[in-house]
């Protein structure tokens, strides 16, 4: 250890880089979950939160609520809000509030003024506050008039911060904070119509226990359907999202460990190389070979926690380094701190790592006889490995595994990585050895170079396995994550946009269907129109067993989370195919039926005749399932996971939900359907596909910037082994070297080989990532996702490129210094 560090400079960073990483990423997922968990009642608005779907709660709910303490009330809907004069218009998110809100927090705005003063009625016109996004979209400021409905609303200031916008889940498009007065003189309202109504609660009693009355509210209104929360609960889609990104950047930053391991298995072995005559000395006084492993092991664990300790460094101060960037994007504050659970997790995998692959050059290491470390010229990389090392490493390999499993919140997807990586592994090895197999048997050639970069592939102690494992997983991440990336972009961005409708339309009355009908045929001639009545329910049990008590595949719980679209229809839908059982007949009128989707109910574990029960406008419906249908959503057509009979819902107040087709529509063409319908139709919401596909982009450009990032960490984990394996073979390149030049070989003749020799090596393993990561991004679009699969030349030529830039600049880096080695002092060596 008083010798410094040199040879373990590549251990060192492999170790950091991974240790840091997995370090980062799940402290500034703490960081996330402290701060939703500390701001719960902020976030939520109240102690606890009871959501209802499409009807406001009676009298005697809300005097049951109010038992309990200070009750405020909020509405919650999309609609359109216009200029006076009609020449412009913008979907917006309206929220309505009573003079209790917010409950916590309070409600920022510019200029700040008390809330109540500036949404209250002025001179028979109502005020509003609206995010910065509302005015650019409109091209106004502060002062301005929107119509919302039926009235009009002034914009008395800009809302800056909204104390509990995360519980209301994903916001598309600017809010609009309006008086529950001013929401009720609007017309919005209607039979129908998607409003979420929210009741929050203040207890009076601070030691309150909200499961208590959770039973209670159930208890006294069974048939209510509500939506509870609590404060322990506050933002459960934000933190889902937060935990399975956790969990994927932290597998990610695993996979840069374990090709971490890579250059610290090679650190180990030419390490151990050049201590040939030291171990040597040991051997010849007498020591055994486990005095020698044990030295060894000292020193690698010593070493080992230098690379930890520095990466816990990085992954301590990564939560004070995100915090403001993160405040900008989710409002939450963040209040970043050292957190002992992550350092610890990626303690663990870094000391796991480290020892996994150190143990085998440290195994071959005891069995070599002093007579022959002090002859061979070959190392201690040559001899077998014992059994018990050989177990040892894999007990250590099946800890990270077990640790990994063990952590990850979804068991399938850590059961697929770990699978993968395992298989990775032995492919690569197997790949390296045809590799040099194929070398070993070709012809022999007249070029000098080229026959030195052949023997060079498949000669004793070739580089061919080291660059073969080290640049083929970095570069299959890299393939595989690419190509999902670009397929997300083409599909959102291509193929959607080209089937999807160019507008979809919300909350049609019932009465205005018809009108509604008529004035797009004056608007878009030529188009086609497809409406479908639609209610909103959720799924309160399953063969009469509460959801709460079922357990759910995580890709089918989504189905079972908050409120979905219904509909009743006498003939099965366009873009459906029923797949099992009989569709009712036209004039059915038995007891409830309903057609479910086949993959969800797959993923459900429903069949035939099971039973659903779905809570529609507070009353509870059952219904037998007929049919299941296997459904296009990828059609962007009008699609429903349940569809029931007609007689289900006879009499039920409900609104219309429909899409329209324009072919060939330009801007202005839109432009003028948007106009036509938000002025002639107030109340119907109207959404531009174009926009809300913009919005979707935007998202998973942000996503994709995260994932490239983590990507690259891997990739630089690639670059180092790539490094030290082609550093660790210098030592024998120094000698073939000096040989070939005495022997007559020029200085360009060798570079000429080794060139041929890098660049072979990076093209083979290039074309396996290719192959290798199109097979995986293959499995997690067409089998996960869903998508269309199609293979990017373009990533594949950028694969290539890196690859023989990688191998051939940091090959010729360390070979020129070879060549200028002087023949004298190596020659007496040999």
């Amino acid at each position: 250890m008083r010798g410094g560090v040199r040879g373990f400079v590549i251990f060192l960073l492999c170790l950091t880089l991974g240790v840091a990483s997995i370090a980062a990423v799940n402290s500034v997922s703490e960081m996330m979950t402290s701060g939703i968990e500390r701001e719960g009642r902020t976030i939520l608005g109240g102690d606890m939160r009871f959501g209802l779907n499409g009807r406001e709660a009676s009298e005697a709910e809300k005097s049951f609520l109010a038992r309990f303490g200070t009750l405020a009330e909020t509405a919650n809907l999309r609609s359109m809000a216009r200029l006076p004069d009609g020449t412009n218009q913008t979907l917006s998110e309206v929220k309505a509030v009573d003079g209790q809100y917010p409950l916590y927090g309070a409600a920022q705005t510019d200029p700040a003024a008390p809330l109540g003063d500036l949404l209250a009625e002025r001179n028979g016109r109502f005020g509003a506050v609206a995010a910065p996004e509302f005015f650019d979209r409109l091209g106004i400021e502060p002062g301005a008039t929107v119509l919302l409905g039926g009235i009009e609303v002034e914009l008395r200031g800009r809302l800056t911060r909204e104390p509990d916008v995360l519980s209301d889940g994903f916001i598309f498009a600017p809010r609009l904070l309006i008086s529950g007065e001013a929401l009720r003189a609007s017309g919005l309202i209607q039979p129908g119509s998607l409003v979420e109504y929210d009741y929050k609660l203040r207890f009076t009693d601070p030691a309150l226990d909200p499961a208590g009355v959770e039973a209670q509210a159930k208890a006294d209104f069974p048939q209510a359907g509500w939506s509870i929360r609590d404060a322990r609960e506050a933002a459960p889609s934000l933190q889902r999202s937060i935990d399975r990104f956790s969990q994927f950047l932290t597998l990610v930053g695993l996979t840069a460990l374990i090709v971490g391991g890579v250059g610290i298995a090679n650190a180990v072995s030419a390490y151990l190389d050049g201590k040939r005559t030291v171990i040597a000395t040991f051997k010849s006084l007498g020591s055994g070979g486990g005095f020698v492993v044990w030295i060894y092991l000292i020193q690698i664990g010593l070493l080992a926690s230098l690379g930890i300790l520095a990466g816990l460094v990085l992954g301590a101060l990564a939560p004070f380094a995100a915090a403001g960037f993160l405040e900008a994007y989710i409002p939450v504050s963040t209040h970043p701190s050292v957190y002992p659970g992550a350092l610890l997790l990626a303690t663990a995998f870094g000391y796991l790592t480290a020892f996994a692959f150190a143990i085998l050059p440290l195994g071959r290491t005891r069995d070599i006889a002093a007579t022959a470390l002090f002859r061979s010229n070959e190392g201690p990389g040559a001899l077998r490995t014992r059994l018990s090392y050989a177990l040892a490493a894999g007990a250590l390999a099946l800890g990270i595994a077990g640790l990994a499993f063990v952590m990850a919140g979804d068991k399938r997807i850590a059961s697929v990585f770990l699978v993968a990586t395992a298989v990775a592994f032995v492919v690569l090895r197997l790949v390296s050895v045809a590799i040099r197999t194929l070398a070993a048997r070709l012809p022999r050639v007249r070029s000098t170079p080229l026959r030195l970069a052949i023997g060079n592939i498949h000669r004793p102690g070739a580089l061919t396995h080291s660059v073969v494992l080290s640049l083929g997983l970095g570069l299959t991440l890299l393939v595989t994550l690419a190509t999902i990336d670009n397929a997300l972009r083409r599909e959102i961005g291509t193929s959607i946009a080209a089937r999807a409708p160019n507008f979809f339309f919300v909350d049609i009355q019932s009465a205005e269907i018809d009108p509604f009908r008529g004035r797009i045929a004056e608007l878009a001639p030529g188009s086609s129109l497809d409406a479908v009545p639609m209610l909103r329910g959720r799924i309160v049990k399953l063969n009469g067993t509460d959801v709460s008590q079922l357990q759910v595949p995580p890709e089918g719980a989504w189905v079972l989370r908050g409120d979905r679209g219904v509909t009743y229809a006498a003939a099965p839908p366009e873009n459906t195919t029923v797949t099992q059982g009989q569709w009712w007949a036209a004039d059915y009128a038995g007891e409830p039926l309903v057609s479910f989707s086949a993959k969800e109910g797959g993923e459900l574990g429903l069949k035939l005749g099971d039973t659903i029960s779905v809570n529609v406008l507070g009353r509870e419906i059952t219904a037998r399932i007929a049919n299941f249908r296997a459904v296009e959503w990828e059609s962007m057509s009008i699609n429903f996971v349940m569809v029931f009979s007609p007689n289900t819902f006879a009499g039920a107040p409900h609104a219309w939900l429909a899409t329209l087709q324009m072919p060939n529509a330009t801007g202005e063409g839109e432009r003028a359907v948007l106009r036509g319908i938000s002025n002639s139709f107030p109340a119907v919401t109207t959404v531009r596909v174009k926009d809300a596909l913009d919005a979707v982009n935007a998202l998973v450009a942000q996503l994709a910037l995260a994932i490239r990032a983590a990507a690259a960490v891997a990739l630089v984990s690639s670059v180092l082994v790539l490094s030290g394996a082609l550093a660790a073979g210098n030592r024998t390149r120094v000698h073939d070297a000096v040989v070939l030049k005495t022997l007559g070989a020029t200085r360009g003749t060798l570079i000429r080989a080794y060139v041929t020799e890098y660049m072979t090596l990076g093209a083979a393993t290039a074309l396996f990532a290719i192959g290798a990561g199109a097979l995986a991004a293959w499995y997690v679009l067409a089998r996960v996702m869903r998508l269309p699969f199609a293979f990017d030349g373009g990533v594949a030529l950028g694969v290539l490129a890196a690859a023989l830039v990688l191998t051939v600049g940091f090959g010729l880096a360390g070979t020129w210094r070879v060549l200028g080695q002087k023949a004298a002092p190596v020659l007496r060596e040999l």
